[in-house]
């Protein structure tokens, strides 16, 4: 592993320039962040929420803050002030929470729907149905602080790459299908968040548009 500037120009180099590096962040000191944003990176992957809000006060207030994590519901106010997007919208109760947020802090809030890509149960995310059944309903209609700027998933974490391929090639089908059927007149939907540190390459090709990738540049996790 280089310095965190090494690192970071290698990864750029791989991105093309559609796709958004999400460097994330998580578990990573302050002066670690703090390096990376020297050389130009301004947005930042968090996964646990007690941590995103002490960084966002901590460092510089020009930093896009992505919640890329899990997110319950009775939590969603720490953030709601501040956050950028958040990735991982896996319930029609989570979408409902971070609207009223957003209302009370005066803001529209991007969001990603998660959907369950990967081979295995430990992973969070909607069925196609489910997000469908959620695009339809009357109540979604009515959100106004929400914006839905695409999906995101997570593949299994395997050595196998065909399967990680067709994983991202489900999420690439259920983003077009939503596109069309939903989202045909919106330009706000548009990204596909796809691929970590072990399989980012993977993803860009499968039509990723949003990569988050930690250790590749801050190493190993704490």
């Amino acid at each position: 592993m280089g310095t965190i500037e090494e690192n970071l120009q290698e990864v750029r180099k791989e991105i093309p320039a559609h796709v958004t590096l999400v460097a994330v962040s998580k578990t990573k000191p302050n002066d670690a962040i703090l390096e990376a944003y020297e050389f130009g990176e301004r947005i930042f992957g968090e996964n646990r929420v007690q941590e995103l809000a002490d960084k966002w006060e901590a460092l510089p207030k020009d930093i896009e803050w992505h919640m890329i994590g899990h997110l319950q519901s009775n939590k969603v106010k720490y953030i709601a002030p501040f956050v950028s997007l958040i990735h991982a919208v896996d319930k029609d109760k989570l979408l409902y929470e971070i609207d009223k947020e957003a209302k009370k802090n005066n803001r529209v809030i991007r969001v990603l729907l998660q959907f369950h890509i990967a081979d295995e149960d430990t992973k969070f995310g909607l069925s196609l149905d489910e997000a469908e059944e959620l695009l339809e309903s009357e109540r979604f209609r009515e959100l106004k602080n929400i914006e839905v700027a695409g999906v995101m998933g997570m593949a299994t974490f395997t050595e196998d790459e065909n399967q990680v391929r067709k994983e991202f090639q489900t999420l690439k089908s259920i983003f077009d299908k939503l596109k069309s059927a939903y989202f045909s007149s919106t330009a706000s939907f548009k990204d596909i968040s796809m691929g970590m540190s072990g399989d980012y390459r993977i993803a860009i090709e499968e039509g990723s548009t949003m990569v988050r990738i930690g250790s590749s540049i801050f190493g190993t996790r704490n």
